[in-house]
Order: structure tokens, then C-alpha cells, then sequence
């Protein structure tokens, strides 16, 4: 299977090409977000790099969220954007379960974290089995005191990852104590590869043109429209959670 990786969920931008479990090509930045103007270089140098033209994808696979509202939509639209001109599959993985990916501890207990502001995070947990990320708590907008009392529930050690950890590694460490482990400095970073590998099992989106980011909390804009007509029909623009 060859296939095309693509995360701009956050800050991070990664590309990554694969054919089967081989990485043929991979680039991930930290320099800032202009995930728009970058992303589609990126995406050309790295299938030149992998000897490939877009027609030889079978499949794109794209970090779904949650994350940046803007990073998201920029991913998801390119992605859904290719696999639709190409006629190739589809698939959206939860850019948390791709970041859980960098750690390879068989059973190791697992929490990637991005900041989502005013003491809450966008988290989940999961459980490494058979060299992938599976999930034990689905992911989540929740406040962070709540995530710590949730884990403390666990009693066994669980790995923080993600580059937003830092901001909240003393409170974690207080609460949690020797359950707090931070992961290496150097897997914070999401990794198109690791997003592409995972990528391969999942079955593929069957709508197309109805796949959407998975934002895990209403956008500023949509609470505020909701809270000007309350007589509308609200039916989810996201799923919240």
C-alpha cells in the first residue's frame, strides 16, 4: 500500500510517504503556524523524495483532531481534497492516538496532551498492545483536575506526551506523584510516519464529502451563534464530548 500521512492538527507540521511498513519519505516542522502556505510544498517535495507521483497513492491518511481549528481544517481539507481528485481511500485518525504512537512500551499506560486553554486540555488515554495505541479512555476537552483524578484511579505509572505537557507538569507531578512520568523531550512531536503506519488497519472513510474534523469542543463562533438564537435546531456541528 502507498500512502500519504499529513498532520497539521497543532503547531507541528508533518508529511510523511510510506509503501507498506517502510518510510520512504518524512518532514516535520515546529516553526510556526503557516501550515497553509507550507503544507502543499511539502507534500510535493516528499512524494518527489519517495520516487512517487500522487496518482500512485492508494491511500491518505489525516490527523482528524483534535487540535488547532485552523491546522485541522487545513489537513482535512487537503486531505479530502486529494483522495477526492485522485479517487483514492481516505482515512481520519485521532491526532492524540498518533501521538501515543511515538511511545513503543508494550503496556504502558499512555496520556498525549495539548493545552486547549483555561486549565483544560484536549487528552485521552491509552494503552500500548501489540506495538500500537489502543484506547482505554476516549478523547476529551476536560479540565485538567478532572483528568487527574481520573487517572489517579489507575494506580500504575502513565507516560505524558506532547509538547503542551510541560505548561502543566507541576500540577501533574503534585497530584499524581510517582504516576507522573513525562515522556522523552524528543517524542513530543507528532510523526506523519507513525500517523501513516497506524493508518494502514483503519478502514477508510465510506462518505467522503461528510468526513469533518473532530474539534472536541464548539468553536467560539458557533457558541456564540448558538447563544444569539437559542430557538434554532442545534444539531452538532462537532462532536462534543
Amino acid at each position: 500500500m502507498k500512502l500519504l500521512a499529513i498532520d497539521t492538527s497543532n503547531r507541528p507540521l508533518s508529511v510523511a510517504v510510506l509503501e507498506d511498513t517502510k518510510i520512504l519519505a518524512t518532514t516535520t516542522t515546529n516553526v510556526g503556524r503557516n501550515h497553509s502556505s507550507t503544507l502543499l510544498p511539502i507534500i510535493e517535495r516528499s512524494l518527489a523524495q519517495a520516487g512517487m507521483q500522487p496518482a500512485d497513492l492508494d491511500r491518505v491518511v489525516v490527523a482528524a483532531g483534535p487540535g488547532s481549528y485552523t491546522g485541522l481544517r487545513i489537513g482535512v481539507t487537503t486531505a479530502k481534497t486529494l483522495a477526492f481528485t485522485l479517487h483514492k481511500e481516505l482515512v481520519g485518525l485521532s491526532s492524540l492516538e498518533a501521538l501515543a504512537g511515538n511511545v513503543l512500551t508494550e503496556g504502558q499506560l499512555v496520556s498525549p496532551l495539548f493545552d486547549a486553554r483555561r486549565d483544560n486540555v484536549f487528552t485521552g488515554l491509552y494503552r500500548i498492545q501489540n506495538h500500537r495505541p489502543v484506547n482505554v479512555i476516549a478523547d476529551q476537552h476536560v479540565s485538567l483536575a478532572a483528568w487527574e483524578q481520573r487517572l489517579a484511579a489507575y494506580r500504575e505509572p502513565v507516560v505524558f506526551i506532547g509538547s503542551d505537557v510541560a505548561k502543566y507538569e507541576a500540577p501533574l507531578k503534585e497530584q499524581l506523584g510517582d504516576q507522573f512520568v513525562r515522556a522523552q523531550p524528543q517524542l513530543d512531536l507528532p510523526q506523519a510516519g507513525v500517523l501513516g503506519l497506524l493508518g494502514q488497519t483503519v478502514q477508510p472513510v465510506e462518505h467522503l464529502h461528510a468526513f469533518v474534523p473532530n474539534y472536541l469542543r464548539l468553536t467560539q463562533a458557533e457558541r456564540d451563534w448558538q447563544a444569539k438564537h437559542p430557538e434554532e435546531d442545534h444539531a452538532p456541528y462537532v462532536e462534543k464530548i
